[in-house]
């Protein structure tokens, strides 16, 4: 009987390509895989974890544990973790929770299929095990970073910025879209840093172009678009190919001047504005992704004012906010005092997503009775659900289509009229062909 492994991957949707990677030179070595599952009976589980803020920390804590009781309990033979929490906390995770047979780090890929008895194959880097919907996928196109935010674990676990050859990312495109793949979400830490290491310069318009001539791919997403000295070739090529989603995922964190410094963040309040307003008009439809951190170091009630004006006056299409959690080895954890209270992060977090519900739902409202393409991710209950070119899966909107008014195919992509609206979800009747 082959063997079987389930895969549990946790934070971010780079894991997912980690993940995904790694399931293909096991399924080559002929394992079973699952995927995330709860009710399957293999006896071999590797969790690949997130080591990032305290919640996905948590998260991936409560995960192991969960897998360890399993294995005490004779459920599973087998525990393995991987990824940004076991880079990080590998010996102290090895002490407290001494049920996992081997912790693995971010660049143990090879290892841990040895490990499991198979060999790596050169030949298959870049093949990849789907664990999202056959219609889409993640390409990340480099790892690590080397900006240096204060906040920022991500180079203490991943280490400097390091591109995948252009070639390399190409082919890997092809399989996809040859496997049915018709929309890709470009990713790494710094997707506006892609080339420099590799090549010398910036080449993300041109992979982004190369990309726009592969047939059978319709849609191209760009995620992770770090602000300083962004690429204006970049901006060039979301404006003029169609194939790439006016769409743009730009986490600017701060917006006052002292805070932007202290957060070491390479740019001022004047150019983020000032990139902005280039972004919107050189692409009038633009919908712009982006998250902001409150309760850093520092931050006074004026810092917070300001922040709160620039979301009122920008008006995003989408924003996550998060309060400041203090990571040990980071710039600001060794450098800086955490004076802001967990009462005062709080209430600045919600302040802004009252805020930003606001101007969600007027943003929303203006979309009724546009027509919109979508793409149909599935069905939940009496709703198809799909996505128009300014929605990313799993975090942003959804556009949702009743099952009574005509059948419609997953992965496929249809003309809808927008008929009502929430603060974060849309709803939809096929329109007239």
């Amino acid at each position: 009987m082959k063997k079987k492994i389930n895969v549990i991957t946790l934070g971010c949707s780079k894991n997912v390509v980690d993940s995904e990677h790694i399931m293909a030179q096991l399924h080559a070595a002929g394992y079973t895989l699952c995927h995330d599952s709860d009710s399957t009976d293999a006896k071999i589980v590797v969790i690949n974890t997130c080591g990032f803020i305290g919640d996905a920390k948590e998260e991936s804590i409560e995960m192991i544990l969960r897998f360890a009781q399993a294995k005490t309990e004779g459920l599973i033979d087998r525990l393995y973790v991987i990824g940004c929490l076991s880079e990080r906390y590998r010996e102290e995770l090895r002490d407290e929770i001494p049920e996992v047979d081997r912790f693995f780090g971010v660049r143990d890929f090879s290892e841990i299929v040895r490990e499991l008895g198979a060999q790596w194959k050169e030949e298959l880097v870049g093949e990849r095990i789907l664990t999202t919907p056959k219609h889409y996928a993640y390409l990340k196109i480099s790892e690590g970073c080397n900006w240096g935010c204060g906040y920022c674990a991500i180079p203490l676990i991943r280490g400097k910025h390091c591109s995948v050859p252009m070639e390399q990312l190409l082919d890997e495109a092809r399989r996809l879209v040859a496997g049915g793949v018709k929309e890709l979400m470009v990713i790494a830490q710094d997707t506006t840093y892609y080339g420099m290491d590799f090549y010398g310069e910036r080449k993300l318009a041109e992979l982004l172009h190369a990309l726009c001539r592969i047939e059978g791919l319709e849609w191209i997403r760009l995620h992770y678009a770090y602000p300083t000295h962004f690429p204006d070739d970049v901006i060039e090529a979301i404006a003029t190919e169609p194939k790439i989603c006016k769409y743009l995922d730009i986490p600017l964190q701060h917006i006052s001047d002292a805070q932007l410094k202290s957060m070491r963040r390479g740019l001022t309040k004047a150019e983020t504005y000032a990139l902005i307003r280039r972004l919107r008009q050189a692409i009038p439809d633009i919908a712009i992704r982006t998250t902001l951190l409150v309760g850093y170091p520092g931050e006074t009630d004026q810092d917070f004012a300001e922040l709160e004006e620039f979301v009122r006056e920008m008006r995003f299409e989408r924003l996550g906010v998060f309060p400041y959690s203090e990571e040990e080895g980071t710039y600001s954890a060794e450098k800086l005092k955490d004076d802001v209270s967990e009462a005062v992060k709080r209430a600045r977090a919600d302040r802004l997503m009252a805020l930003q519900n606001d101007i969600s739902r007027e943003l929303n409202m203006a979309r009724v009775g546009r027509t919109e393409r979508i793409i149909v991710d599935g069905r939940q209950g009496d709703f198809y659900v799909g996505r128009s070119q300014y929605d990313s899966p799993e975090v942003d909107e959804e556009i949702l289509v009743p099952t009574t008014a005509r059948r419609l195919r997953s992965g496929s992509f249809y003309q809808v009229k927008i008929t009502g609206a929430e603060d974060y979800d849309l709803y939809a009747l096929p329109a007239e062909e």
